[in-house]
């Protein structure tokens, strides 16, 4: 835990960087801020000043979410994570990395494995989906049936030798509902398997009863995956086999179960940049914010409808502003890089770690689609200055569900990870104040 002393400089790195990112959007050069920009409101920076008012209770305007970075909010309206969205990418980028430095370790990334357990032949009609029953003719993927259980186990192994630790399975299904109680009984003894290796587990299986997120629960599940994929207003035009409720349901399901929630979405689908806006305030609008919040590009598959369509995939740049929005909105949550890295270059995913990505799916193929050589992730990791997050360091986003792995090597690399991230907090609010007020005069 920080002294209080740390916390005061905390807090005043966060009323001094307000400011200067407010000279900086307003176009005044770092070098003259203090000299051409306009009187702004700004907190004492001696936080005992009697009278002092926490930036939270401010009032807020135009630019306010800048006084409130790094902050965690769950009342945030669509016209201000509009205007968080719609700021320059490269002052959105910057204001994204100071807000990722307050929570987390800008070094650490951790590496994830997804496993396709049971393949194709899914009954709804997700228009971007290659495992969608609907046309599977057309894509050319035959349903197959759910994996053997030591498969998975032997998988999970390779996963972690390769450095994953965290292992994702999921299924072609609606929800587990649609299965019997045999198979269903088969998940949850994976999910005890990949545990027991000292691996965070995460499933992502369709709609969840609360009953079944107990259920998982009690196997060991470290979080649960399920989309959100777009707005709210555009779910529509993605599928009509559900509703965005019904997603909205299994995420209080898994929420109330005590399982951390991972919920992100799909850029690419044909939405505009409102339907952006719409997910990530749906997303920081929830009664937590995720733990996890994946940031997709879609990858079209041919004989998918989106993928007819001929949609061109988000750029780099796309990416790293939906990431960096989501970074200054939901600043604890872990903002996971997820499918789609092939169109992107090294540079580009650089430019999304700096907006606060830390983490990536690790392995050369995703559920159905070929992801990047993990050797060729390894080399990009090492020229960035990376390290692989360990499993079960302590979340600062969502439930504990992930947190709660007890051994001595977790409890010591949870330990140096807080104390890292206290040293990183220290040092901003250090290099922030002498940037205002100058070095301390020798006496």
């Amino acid at each position: 835990m920080l002294s209080q002393q740390g916390r005061r400089w905390v807090d005043l790195s966060r009323v001094v960087y307000a400011q200067l990112g407010s000279a900086l959007t307003r176009g005044v050069s770092t070098s003259s801020c203090l000299a051409r920009a306009e009187p702004q409101p700004a907190e004492p920076y001696d936080l005992a000043t009697p009278g002092f008012v926490p930036a939270a209770e401010l009032p807020r305007s135009p630019g306010g979410w800048l006084r409130e970075l790094g902050i965690v909010r769950s009342d945030w309206t669509r016209e201000e994570i509009t205007e968080v969205f719609e700021t320059p990418l490269l002052d959105l980028i910057f204001h994204a990395a100071a807000a990722h430095r307050m929570h987390h370790d800008p070094q650490m990334v951790q590496r994830c494995t997804l496993l396709s357990i049971k393949t194709g032949g899914c009954p709804e009609n997700c228009k971007y989906c290659a495992q969608s029953s609907s046309w599977s003719k057309e894509v050319g993927l035959k349903a197959e049936r759910l994996m053997n259980n030591d498969d998975v186990y032997e998988a999970a192994v390779r996963a972690k030798e390769s450095g994953s630790t965290r292992f994702c399975m999921g299924a072609a299904w609606r929800g587990p509902s649609q299965v019997g109680g045999r198979q269903w009984e088969r998940v949850l003894d994976m999910v005890r398997r990949v545990r027991s290796l000292g691996m965070e587990v995460c499933t992502t299986l369709g709609m969840l009863t609360p009953e079944q997120a107990r259920q998982l629960r009690e196997a060991g599940l470290s979080a649960y995956n399920h989309n959100l994929d777009t707005s709210p207003e555009y779910y529509g035009q993605i599928t009509t086999s559900r509703k965005y409720e019904d997603r909205l349901t299994t995420l209080e399901a898994v929420r109330e179960a005590g399982i951390s929630v991972c919920a992100g979405g799909i850029i690419g689908l044909g939405e505009g940049p409102s339907d952006r806006v719409g997910l990530i305030h749906q997303l920081a609008t929830l009664p937590a914010h995720p733990e996890s919040v994946p940031i997709n590009a879609l990858v079209a598959v041919a004989g998918t409808p989106l993928g007819k369509d001929g949609l061109e995939p988000p750029t780099g740049f796309d990416m790293a502003r939906c990431i960096a929005t989501a970074r200054v909105v939901m600043p604890k949550s872990m903002v996971r890089l997820s499918a789609g890295r092939l169109s992107l270059t090294p540079s580009d995913q650089a430019l999304c770690f700096m907006a606060g990505a830390n983490s990536i799916f690790d392995g050369d193929k995703l559920l159905t689609t070929a992801n990047n050589d993990r050797n060729e992730d390894l080399e990009m990791m090492d020229q960035l200055g990376l390290s692989s997050r360990p499993a079960f360091l302590p979340y600062v986003a969502g439930n504990t569900s992930t947190g709660e792995e007890h051994s001595p090597a977790a409890a010591l690399a949870a330990a140096e990870a807080e104390l890292a991230a206290s040293t990183h907090q220290l040092a901003a609010g250090m290099r922030a104040s002498r940037f205002l007020y100058g070095h301390p005069r020798k006496m």
